[in-house]
Order: C-alpha cells, then structure tokens, then sequence
C-alpha cells in the first residue's frame, strides 16, 4: 500500500501588507492552483507571506518578472517583495484548513457564508460560496465594495452584467435581488466552472455564464460591473461605458490608483460618479443620463 502523500511546490513571497493582492495576481498568472496568505491574526501593518502552490515548479526568472510586473501594475516598487523563495509541501486537506478560518462576512444586506456554518440571517440575504483552490470568497474589500454598490443601486428587474466574474459572487448577489437578465463572464475557465457550480448552489441557474471577454457585439444592460485591475480597466473603459446603460461599477483599483480612473472619466466628459473606500482600495460607480 502506497501511503506516500502528493507533493507540491510553492511560491513564498514576503511583501508589504498592501501589495499582497499583486502578489496572489502574480501567482496566479504564472499558473497556480492556488494561493494562500498568511494574514491571521497579524497585524495589517506587517509584512505577510503569499504562497502560491503549483504541481511544477516555475522558472525563478519567470517568478521575478511576474511579481516585478504585478508589483508595478498595482503601483508598488519592487522593493516591496522582501522575499521570494520556493519549497516543497505534502498534500494536505485544504477545505479543513479553510475550515478554521473562514467566516460568514457580512457586506449591508448580504452574508458570504459557507456551506457548513450556520447563519442568523437577520434579515439580510445568505450566498453560499464553496471554498476551493480558487480565489473569490468575498473577504477582498473590492468585492465587498461591489457588493454594497450593487445592494443599494441595482433596481428592481434592470438588467446586470458582470464583467471578469471570478467565482460568481457578484452576478449572484443580483439574481438575490430578484428576477433579471443577468450575464457573466470571465477569461478564466476554471473560474467560470466554479461560478456555475456556485450560482447552482444559490438558487440563481438563470445567470449566464460564458467564457471570454466583451466586446462590440455584446448586449447593452441596464448595469455593468467590471471587478477587474486598473491596466485591464482603462484599455477597455470606452467598451464598458457603451454597454452600461445607466450604471458602470469599477472597482479592483487601488486607492493610489484613483486619478488615473478620475482622470480617463473626466477626458469623456464624465463627472457624475462616486468613489467608494475600502482600506486600500476603491470602487468608482458611474451614473449615465
């Protein structure tokens, strides 16, 4: 009997609390399965650990670069990353180790629980979300964000479209709210097949989902949401704002990062628009007339 456990590999990286989330984009663009930061009961002001894990091991230049350009995008320097180091980890049981830390997060109406923890809902609107190897549980301030934007603006039947949906917690919460058109999407198709099976679990089989990107040819609706990064963002800021009948809601872009999204609106003349805040970062929802 074999009872050898699997073996992965992972990509430690020391960086400054606020530039964790570049890290975990850089994980993930070089190919992780998932990624892990060691922020419990730490303080928000130290330095933190961000571990990708992967079934073979990246080529280090090709993990400098990627967290180098993360780091840039994100407007960090690249002397944010302290460390960047590799080991080897043994299989472990990872829904149980999420199972230690993750709690229901309340975000105004809503609650992002898992399936096994009970709730006293008080009123306010339950979304389960199955933990898994992918990111998306509804912790990171912009999703939250997006969320109360959505819980307060989204009216009654206006058609939703969720823009780079990961795992689907947004296009969910506005099938909660009530029977609508609602479309998502996202390059990603592993992130795709998880916000399917996570909009089953909810209640809200009528989100369609596709794999792939926006563009001319995609319906106009009522309400758009793009949770994305702000170098995705700006490249395609004219492309959202024509399929955005009366709301475009931005977010996934840091507070340093506000002029540059301020900025490109004010070039198209658009001024009507509020800015959320959420410890590092912001959400910009812009009303059309």
């Amino acid at each position: 009997m074999n009872n050898h456990k699997k073996l992965w590999f992972a990509v430690d990286v020391v960086v400054n609390a606020a530039a964790t989330e570049a890290i975990e984009f850089a994980l993930n663009e070089l190919g992780a399965l998932g990624t892990e930061i060691d922020s419990f009961l730490k303080p928000s002001d130290k330095p933190m650990r961000v571990s990708g894990f992967f079934e073979t091991l990246p080529v280090a230049a090709e993990v400098r670069k990627a967290v180098h350009d993360a780091l840039r995008i994100y407007g960090f320097e690249p002397a944010s990353a302290a460390s960047i180091d590799t080991r080897t980890v043994e299989q472990t049981d990872w829904l149980a180790e999420w199972k230690k830390y993750w709690r229901p997060t309340v975000i105004g109406d809503f609650i992002i629980a898992p399936p096994w923890e009970s709730v006293d809902a008080d009123g306010r609107i339950v979304i389960r979300i199955e933990p898994n190897m992918a990111f998306g549980t509804g912790t990171h301030e912009t999703t939250q964000l997006c969320v109360e934007v959505i819980g307060s603006e989204l009216a009654r039947g206006e058609s939703f479209l969720d823009v780079g949906t990961g795992t689907g917690i947004l296009a969910i919460a506005a099938a909660k709210l009530g029977d609508r058109r609602i479309s998502a999407c996202d390059i990603d198709e592993d992130s795709v097949r998880i916000a399917v099976d996570n909009a089953s679990a909810n209640g809200a089989d009528a989100i369609q989902f596709f794999v792939g990107e926006i563009d001319q040819e995609t319906d106009i609706y009522d309400f758009v949401c793009a949770n994305l990064t702000i170098d995705v963002i700006l490249p395609m800021l004219d492309l959202l704002l024509s399929k955005a009948k009366r709301i475009l809601l931005l977010s996934g872009i840091l507070a340093i990062q506000s002029d540059l999204i301020t900025d490109a609106l004010s070039e198209r003349g658009i001024s009507d628009h509020t800015i959320g805040t959420a410890g590092e970062w912001i959400s910009v929802t812009v009303r059309k007339n």
